[in-house]
């Protein structure tokens, strides 16, 4: 048996799974997930709440993106505490997360192509946002192991 498959082997049969070096990665993960909801609730909230100053300040808004990610960022919040306490629910709620981030950032390219006023920084927004929620999702698929509910119906 090579290194590589010790490695693989110890690290299948680790706590934190394979590629994990105990509970720190998955708890900055969910850190940074948590830090970006409150982010995303503060921010939203403020052009959605904060009146025409705000509003006009936003300059372009797209409706549906922000109430999304308005919205979003408590799920953000959700998954991150999951994530760090380990939870295996984690996973599935950074996959949700990022299909549905994939799926408004679709619909804004479909109201970009159709002639909507946009802000240039919501496509930089939404990259980021796809981005992180997709690396997140791989992420903890990896530390918090495979899906139970997946691996009970094989």
């Amino acid at each position: 048996m090579n290194a590589d498959a010790v490695t693989v082997v110890a690290g299948a049969i680790a706590p934190g799974g394979v590629g994990s070096r105990g509970p720190w990665p998955r708890r900055i993960a969910g850190a940074l997930a948590t830090l970006f909801g409150l982010a995303t609730i503060v921010e939203g909230g403020h052009v959605l709440f904060g009146g025409p100053a705000a509003r006009a300040a936003a300059g372009h808004v797209v409706g549906f993106v922000l109430i999304f990610n308005f919205a979003a960022g408590f799920g953000y919040v959700a998954t991150g505490v999951g994530a760090a306490l380990g939870r295996g629910w984690a996973t599935r709620a950074a996959r949700g997360l990022a299909v549905a981030t994939l799926l408004v950032f679709a619909g804004l390219g479909v109201h970009v192509a159709g002639g909507g006023a946009y802000e240039p920084r919501t496509v930089v927004a939404m990259t980021l946002r796809a981005g992180f929620w997709v690396v997140q999702a791989w992420l903890l698929g990896r530390w918090l192991g495979p899906d139970r509910r997946a691996a009970r119906s094989r």
